[in-house]
């Protein structure tokens, strides 16, 4: 590595085979000194390969130490004129594009804190918050035995931890297909239809938990599914191989049906999507705000210009340990 290059979080991730969630961590705990240029994150080689010697036990000499602190120093002169001090970042999990609206507006509400998006599925956005990889998480997990949403995954996987849980809005799920419907699928049990070609999400996601509870209630083995291990990463990619008639079915939400146009939604399910915030010391400054913008009528009328949003009850907070 050069020692005046500079790498985003996303290269870093790349560069160290690691999440970029664990990025984000190590920027927080000081592993990886940072610094903005503009609206970016960036890390310099240096500082990179002094981190990688640490992780391999290779001791640092003092000499290396002081040049890294003076880069440190001098990266925080070429700020800009408005950055005080350095932003904390606030990573905020999930596909939804209401998150990035709350960004947006978490951004203005709280200077000094730069939200950072992180798209990942509903499960391992809780194991991201366990491993305290994460500040807000959202999820829209279905459990199929009491026929609710999140709070019985939330218990499970955040045992211990002191948070909060607060609704976010409700949506429609379902079945994609082909323009006209051609196979006939209306529900569930259809999906034990012979000849069935389904596009699949992956594990962890919210979409991929609802078809695999739908399948275990209906007893329909996932096996039997053509197509069940193929896999998408997001709503818009699964209803992209049903307009292109590479599938016959996919489970998604009804919002990316309109964007992709060309095929059909069958709505099924109302499916809560809600939001996880985790209690600890240093994020107590901004819960209250964050909970006080989700429930203001500002944030609200910016989701309701978005279709097939039911916003009835959005701010509730539904747990708070």
């Amino acid at each position: 590595m050069s020692s005046d290059t500079s790498y985003t979080t996303e290269e870093i991730a790349k560069l160290l085979k690691i999440s970029k969630l664990t990025v984000y961590d190590l920027i927080k705990k000081g592993e990886l000194p940072s610094y903005r240029v503009g609206k970016q994150i960036r890390v310099d080689a240096s500082d990179i390969e002094a981190y990688k010697q640490r992780a391999r036990g290779i001791a640092v000499t003092p000499f290396q130490q002081q040049q890294q602190l003076e880069r440190a120093t001098a990266a925080t002169t070429i700020q800009p004129p408005h950055a005080a001090s350095p932003e904390r970042p606030l990573v905020i999990t999930g596909h939804d594009v209401s998150l990035d609206i709350l960004s947006k507006h978490i951004e203005k509400q709280l200077p000094g804190i730069r939200p950072l998006r992180s798209f990942v599925g509903s499960i391992d956005s809780l194991i991201s918050m366990y491993k305290g990889e994460s500040d807000i998480v959202s999820t829209h997990l279905l459990d199929g035995d009491t026929n609710t949403y999140n709070l019985p995954y939330i218990r499970r996987l955040l045992v211990g931890l002191p948070i909060v849980v607060v609704h976010l809005l409700t949506r429609s799920a379902g079945f994609y297909v082909r323009q006209g419907n051609p196979k006939q699928l209306h529900g569930w049990s259809d999906l034990s239809k012979p000849g069935l070609k389904l596009v699949n999400r992956e594990q962890g996601s919210g979409a991929r938990v609802l078809l695999d509870e739908q399948l275990r209630l209906h007893r329909i083995a996932a096996g039997s599914l053509l197509g069940y291990a193929d896999v998408e990463h997001s709503h818009l990619a699964v209803a992209g191989k049903i307009a292109a008639n590479i599938a016959d079915v996919g489970i998604g939400i009804q919002k990316a049906a309109n964007i992709v146009g060309g095929i059909d939604f069958i709505p099924l399910i109302e499916e809560r999507y809600d939001l996880v915030m985790l209690k600890r010391p240093d994020n107590m400054k901004w819960i209250e705000t964050v909970l006080h913008t989700i429930q203001s009528d500002a944030f609200k009328n910016e989701l309701r210009t978005i279709q097939g949003y039911d916003l009835s009850e959005t701010g509730r907070v539904l747990l708070d340990t």
